[in-house]
């Protein structure tokens, strides 16, 4: 069993910055492309990014492209999403997920998830 725990999150003003973790734990994350989601408040959880092994190879949401940014560090077994300019409508919980069987951006087929950060983007 691979246990996530994702940290981070809080309260931004729009236009501001906040680089979440997801920290893995009982397996290595190296095996694993890691992707990050989220739902907020009476919506379906939804796609943000995703990256493969390699850490090179990225894929992002049309609404977050070009100011999210999805890493990891397979030497600390933690993947980051750096996010920049937040709008009020990136507000949800951000959840990070592991997926052993190769690229995917439907949550449906991940195998394991963390809890949870909340991210509430507001003046």
């Amino acid at each position: 069993q691979m246990q996530l725990v994702e940290s981070g999150g809080g309260l931004v003003q729009p236009g501001g910055s906040l680089r979440l973790s997801c920290t893995a734990s009982g397996r290595t994350l190296r095996s694993y492309v890691m992707g990050w989601f989220r739902q907020a408040p009476g919506k379906e959880r939804e796609f943000v990014a995703v990256i493969m092994l390699n850490g090179v190879i990225t894929s992002y949401a049309d609404s977050v492209k070009g100011r999210f940014t999805i890493s990891r560090d397979n030497a600390k077994n933690t993947v980051y999403l750096q996010m920049n300019s937040l709008k009020p409508e990136d507000t949800a919980v951000y959840y990070c997920a592991a997926r052993k069987d190769g690229y995917s951006r439907n949550g449906a087929l991940y195998d394991y998830w963390g809890q949870g950060t909340q991210v509430t983007v507001s003046s």
